[in-house]
């Protein structure tokens, strides 16, 4: 069922990246189920690890297309690790640049603190035990979480710019 606010997005077109697993196959879940088309892309099958420069070109790219089909109201959200300051300050630096050029295309960055993904287990691929841990010890973050903020932030009124989001677990410390 479609969240209020998310009416608008009907039928439009979003690209996903790290679709395959974690955050952003929960986020392109969340968005097909409010009527999304998802196109979902992965930089190998079954595995992603989004970095600062893949980060870029795919959001300039995507602010390309949007130019060349006259999209004015679209909305670009990257999802950030809480310890990343250069993707915060990718999205502010690209929130201006829209500005400037008088669009209407909104930027935000959502800054999560642990995710329950698979993350961990892959930091200490030669120690699960520690991988787990990382999950035993706290309430973490579910990536359906994540997918909760995209989902809010894209219900908004568009007259309404969220340019940053951070969510931890209550018991996170940092």
């Amino acid at each position: 069922m479609a969240r209020p606010g998310m009416e608008r997005w009907r039928d439009r077109l979003a690209l996903v990246t790290g679709a395959s697993g974690g955050i952003g196959a929960a986020v392109a879940r969340a968005l097909v189920q409010q009527g999304l088309k998802v196109v979902g892309c992965a930089r190998t099958v079954g595995n992603i690890e989004v970095n600062v420069l893949a980060l870029s070109i795919c959001t300039r790219e995507a602010y390309q297309s949007m130019k060349e089909r006259n999209v004015d109201d679209g909305h670009i959200i990257n999802i950030n690790s809480a310890t990343k300051y250069a993707v915060t300050a990718l999205t502010e630096g690209l929130r201006q640049e829209l500005r400037e050029a008088q669009t209407h295309i909104r930027a935000t960055c959502i800054s999560p603190g642990v995710v329950e993904t698979q993350f961990a287990f892959k930091l200490h691929d030669k120690d699960p035990e520690k991988a787990a841990a990382t999950y035993e010890q706290m309430k973490c973050l579910k990536p359906e979480d994540v997918a909760e903020a995209v989902i809010y932030v894209l219900s908004t009124p568009a007259h309404i710019q969220i340019g940053d989001i951070q969510m931890r677990p209550t018991e996170q410390v940092t």
